[in-house]
């Protein structure tokens, strides 16, 4: 079985949480102090201009900064205790426009669901959901929903009985690690979501608006979540010294991330520590070279070739070179698992194009994209891979979220 290892540092303006699967980088979060994320957070903002023809309200969020709220993303009531009246959007069904939804300075409970890109402000929800290791809290909704990634077996039908049981209000979206999962931690969890949420709903009653209620979790607190079941064996923080030398307990990484495992995980507590070796620690595991390496456009792959990634405003390009190796389809599949390392650890967003090595049959091209498509079935953002084009091109997307890895270390 592999060993995961959870790193967490701070490196001047950046707070670094890396996910090591055997010694290798397979997972990278950061946060920079001077472009914050608002991803997943929480604000009770106000209706402040109603677009009627993007079907949709832009809400100030306050410190100058408005997201869109589409149609399709309203829900009603929100601040009381009634179960929501309106249900998500279906597809293919008639859409209510904005203006019979929401009205000019209203109040409304909303979720970062992507952040800003270029011209474009951040995207909002009001699908209010809290994510844990094993559950995902939608206190807005009223069912119980089990991952895909749990076939359609009975196995699904037994585990929404058991959150069912163990859970604490309505609304659940069970991730599936949590099969593997103690009924005692997945109660626990549930409960401390709910715990959350509550006091999420009874700040937005308490105060005006625009404001923020709840800001996105910070980088390690989202390494630990989006390895869901798989616990890191261990988790090390190396928190920076204190500016007069001198340490009296817990750093303020260190004790972060225990106060949030003591609420919310409980089962890492003893897999906690501190650094205190002289070195630092990313020094000591090579991961600022590691880190440094995402930003080149050419990658090499373990067994010879390369893959060359090329961001353009409209998508991103992947280019898989042979170099000296002689069978594509070896090629191929090699590159199909690192392609899907690299988007992951480059948080690479939207339209991604990859040409592979010409292949000598179709046989061989339906194995490349069955093994591209398994290698993103573990990405926590959603990947779609769509097939190939005519001209022999695999095209996939993937979810936008956050801001790229190389927007975050650019100077």
């Amino acid at each position: 079985m592999s060993r995961l290892e959870l790193l967490v540092d701070r490196d001047g303006p950046l707070t670094r949480a890396a996910v090591l699967t055997d010694g290798r980088l397979t997972d990278l979060h950061i946060d920079h102090a001077g472009r914050p994320s608002l991803l997943g957070a929480i604000i009770l903002g106000r209706v402040e201009r109603i677009a009627t023809g993007l079907n949709g309200a832009f809400v100030d969020l306050g410190n100058g900064l408005s997201g869109l709220l589409p149609a399709a993303d309203v829900r009603r009531p929100i601040l009381d205790d009634a179960p929501p009246h309106s249900r998500p959007h279906r597809p293919g069904a008639k859409q209510a426009p904005i203006g019979a939804l929401l009205r000019t300075g209203q109040p409304v409970l909303v979720q970062v669901k992507a952040d800003a890109a270029g011209a474009k402000g951040p995207s909002l929800t009001m699908d209010i959901t809290l994510p844990g290791r094993f559950l995902v809290h939608a206190p807005l909704g009223r069912d119980i929903a089990v991952s895909k990634r749990l076939g359609s077996g009975p196995e699904r039908a037994t585990l929404a009985r058991r959150i069912e049981q163990l859970a604490t209000g309505a609304g659940w979206i069970v991730r599936a690690g949590a099969a593997q999962i103690s009924d005692d931690l997945l109660a626990a969890e549930s409960e401390a979501l709910h715990l959350q949420w509550r006091a999420i709903r009874d700040d937005a009653r308490a105060g005006s608006a625009p404001r923020l209620l709840h800001p996105g979790p910070d980088a390690p607190t989202r390494a630990l979540i989006e390895q869901g079941a798989a616990a890191p064996a261990a988790i090390l923080v190396d928190d920076p010294p204190p500016a007069d030398g001198i340490r009296i307990g817990d750093g303020p990484l260190l004790s972060g991330l225990r106060d949030w495992c003591g609420n919310h995980a409980p089962d890492l507590l003893p897999r906690l520590g501190g650094h205190t070796d002289a070195q630092r620690l990313f020094d000591l595991r090579d991961l600022d070279s590691a880190i440094a390496e995402l930003l080149d456009i050419r990658v090499p792959l373990p067994l010879g070739g390369s893959l060359v990634i090329e961001r353009t405003e409209a998508l991103t390009v992947v280019d898989v070179n042979a170099g000296e190796r002689g069978n594509p389809l070896d090629v191929n599949l090699d590159a199909a698992t690192e392609i899907a390392r690299q988007l992951r650890l480059r948080n690479v967003g939207g339209i991604v194009v990859v040409d592979f090595v010409n292949m000598r049959s179709r046989g061989d091209a339906e194995r490349v994209l069955a093994a591209l498509s398994q290698a993103v079935e573990s990405d926590p953002v959603q990947t779609q891979v769509y097939g190939m084009s005519k001209l022999g091109l695999v095209e996939l997307t993937r979810a936008r979220r956050g801001t790229p890895l190389a927007a975050l270390l650019r100077p």
